[in-house]
């Protein structure tokens, strides 16, 4: 990337082209799984039409709807694979193949061609998709993962990383759930109303996942993928919609719209990161953060003060998003929090996030202690910062210039990698 590029932090016009390929394909692909009933076809169908986009535009202009010109081009794909399908047996019966049948259609392509719409009430496509991707005959974590990889387009770098577990790990579990479903015969259907609350829970976690990405991207040079946002919390909203009476579907809209509400303040007009504690309140989104607000307030009401884990992060993200300063933020109750989500089961990095609430409110050696208790985040670049800067208030400026020179090591994203040598850099000595 050149350097006037990362100063102006816009994309190129052939990235814009790609993006808006990108966004658009993920919409298109879930209207072809609906209609079509299978997966691997959708995907290749979206793909081809993708490229011949990309190919087309530059020359032609991009169209005034490019999602339209995407699923009729992949929908004639699509068809054009079933048409060969159903054709191929009277070909090979014609040139005498041993097992072939005269005018037999295979089953697939006959069931893909008469496929009915269900009895359901999902009616946004992609919200079908992630339900129809978290069928119960998969664990929850491949129901997950797989939605991940297919409804948002996630690489496996990023979908290994919000599990965390090595890169080959989440590459074989993927895997093996596409022949699982292969070799049981899963239909990719969308499940019928009686069916959906089973797999909400699921759904939350593809929602939640997709928003955590989004926050904090994987890879590349933006501070947050407003893309994935943006169909985060369209998601949930669409989830409110479908069931409204579930405290954590409204727990989990409020804690994405308190997150959203940030990022305006989020990067400097350079594109780097701004941490929390310097941000510019004033560019908060503030009907974003009212809209959370009152969701977690009906969630409160309907769960009747038994807050699940979705609740008890968006009152989290509430302590921050409505603290008038970083200064007036109330510690003591985000690490009650902290140690309510910890209790229902551990994990590495909420524990974490308490670490660093704990180095505010109790100072850097407390926030340390909790720090080097946490096992598993050896890999983490917000550990090693969270490190660095506990050792640097404590003055020991040669152990916090290692683990900031880690954490520069480690960051994912080129943003995160300037603002970390930013703060090496200014390290005394």
């Amino acid at each position: 990337m050149s350097p006037d590029r990362a100063r102006s932090g816009g994309p190129s016009p052939d990235e814009l082209l790609a993006q808006t390929v990108r966004v658009e394909g993920r919409r298109v692909l879930a209207t072809l799984v609906r209609t079509f009933g299978d997966l691997e076809l959708a995907q290749d169908a979206v793909q081809e039409a993708a490229v011949t986009a990309l190919r087309v535009w530059p020359r032609d202009g991009t169209p005034d709807d490019p999602r339209a010109w995407l699923t009729v081009a992949a929908r004639r794909k699509a068809y054009d694979v079933l048409r060969r399908e159903a054709a191929r047996p009277a070909k090979e019966a014609a040139a005498g193949w041993p097992g072939s049948i005269p005018g037999h259609v295979p089953d697939h392509a006959a069931e893909v061609i008469e496929m009915v719409e269900p009895d359901s009430s999902v009616r946004d496509d992609m919200l079908r998709l992630v339900f129809t991707c978290c069928h119960p005959a998969l664990s929850r974590e491949a129901q997950v993962a797989l939605a991940l990889r297919t409804l948002a387009g996630l690489e496996v770098t990023a979908i290994a990383r919000a599990f965390l577990v090595p890169e080959a790990t989440m590459a074989k579990r993927l895997v093996r759930a596409r022949q699982k479903i292969g070799h049981a015969r899963i239909p990719y259907r969308v499940p019928s109303d009686a069916e959906l609350p089973g797999r909400l829970p699921s759904v939350l976690s593809v929602v939640y996942l997709i928003a955590t990405e989004a926050h904090a991207p994987t890879g590349g040079d933006a501070v947050a993928r407003a893309d994935l946002e943006l169909e985060a919390v369209g998601l949930a909203r669409l989830l409110t919609e479908l069931m409204p009476a579930e405290a954590e579907v409204l727990s989990l809209l409020a804690l994405l719209l308190f997150t959203a509400a940030r990022r305006p303040a989020r990067a400097d007009a350079a594109g780097d990161p701004v941490l929390l504690a310097d941000q510019d309140r004033s560019r908060w989104d503030g009907a974003a953060v009212t809209e959370g607000v009152a969701r977690l307030d009906e969630a409160v009401r309907l769960s009747g003060g038994a807050a699940g884990p979705y609740q008890l992060q968006a009152h989290l993200a509430a302590c921050h998003s409505t603290a008038r300063s970083w200064a007036d933020t109330d510690w003591n109750r985000i690490i009650g929090l902290y140690d309510l989500l910890l209790a229902r089961a551990a994990n590495p990095v909420v524990a974490l996030n308490r670490a660093v609430a704990v180095t505010e409110r109790d100072g850097p050696a407390a926030g340390l202690a909790a720090l080097d208790a946490i096992g598993g985040l050896a890999r983490s670049h917000l550990w090693h910062a969270a490190r660095g800067d506990a050792l640097a208030r404590l003055g020991q400026t040669g152990e916090a210039a290692a683990e900031l020179a880690a954490a520069v090591e480690l960051a994912p994203t080129e943003p995160e990698r300037r603002l970390l040598a930013r703060r090496l850099s200014l390290l005394p000595g």
